[in-house]
């Protein structure tokens, strides 16, 4: 079976002022349902909830990675898709390249996180 890795940044790290209607209750609630999506759909998916300082975020995903192998990794858009994590989404991408027959796919919301695996296995 493959297993997937999902990795993104924990509700209780994000600056909300940009974000007008999400908080860090609808934000978890989100995750949870869509990690119950993954589940029910028989995925074996290890979530991974990292910070934004970037030395503890690579810690982390350290320390999930001897749970692998896994076939595919799933780096959500809060990671990649805000400038000032910049620097995070390089250090994570550049611990997990270096993990062999790893591949990689994106989400855009909790929501969109079982499309995105989906079209990987």
């Amino acid at each position: 079976m493959t297993k997937i890795l999902t990795i993104g940044l924990h509700p209780s790290t994000i600056d909300y002022t940009a974000f007008p209607g999400l908080d860090e209750a609808t934000l978890t609630a989100r995750i949870e349902q869509g990690n119950a999506a993954l589940r029910a759909a028989g995925i074996d998916a290890v979530p991974c909830m990292v910070g934004t300082d970037p030395d503890e975020a690579e810690k982390t995903v350290r320390e999930r990675l001897p749970e692998g192998p896994f076939d595919v990794v799933m780096i959500g858009g809060g990671v990649r898709m805000a400038p000032e994590h910049t620097l995070l989404f390089e250090r994570l991408i550049n611990v997990l390249a270096a993990t062999p027959g790893i591949r990689f796919c994106f989400n855009t919301s909790p929501e969109t996180t079982i499309d995105a695996i989906r079209r990987w296995v």
